[in-house]
């Protein structure tokens, strides 16, 4: 019963809010898949250096699927240095890569066309990607109705009691 109460609280919320700012188009990118990019790579860092990271692979030409899903990952470790972690997150920009390529042609359109309920799985399924990173790819990259829990979405709500500090990020 709680549960349901405070996640009735939490859609008032989010109303109300969409009602008097509306839709924000913070998050930076030119297209889906470069906003789907920068979500991998600001896992464990800040934007600037994400940022750093896709302006790099822009001067290349490289920032489309197809020229990331043929670049030999230790040159992609190099060019994304600056967002940190480079060769964990180049092997998870990979395993992305790997599953786009597989399920949608290398298409973001495609992708975007998925339902929700089929996506949010199949990239929770891909190594590397967590809740927080498929959520944002899900929502800012692909326009699909989801919330995405960050840090200071967490405090937020804790503080305001709508969600107690234990919360797991399904929670």
């Amino acid at each position: 019963m709680a549960a349901a109460r405070t996640g009735r609280l939490i859609h008032e919320l989010y109303e109300r809010l969409w009602e008097v700012w509306g839709p924000q188009g913070w998050w930076p990118g030119e297209t889906p898949f470069e906003v789907a990019v920068g979500a991998i790579l600001t896992q464990n860092t800040n934007w600037n250096n994400v940022a750093r990271a896709i302006a790099a692979l822009k001067e290349q030409g490289w920032l489309t699927p197809q020229a990331l899903h043929d670049l030999p990952e230790a040159e992609l470790a190099q060019f994304i240095r600056p967002a940190g972690y480079y060769n964990i997150k180049a092997r998870r920009l990979k395993n992305f890569l790997d599953f786009l390529a597989e399920h949608y042609r290398n298409s973001m359109e495609g992708m975007a066309a998925d339902t929700l309920e089929n996506l949010r799985p199949a990239l929770l399924a891909v190594k590397g990607i967590g809740p927080e990173t498929a959520d944002s790819i899900l929502l800012y990259a692909l326009a699909k109705p989801t919330f995405v829990v960050d840090a200071y979405t967490f405090r937020i709500l804790s503080r305001h009691d709508f969600i107690a500090e234990t919360y797991a990020y399904e929670e």
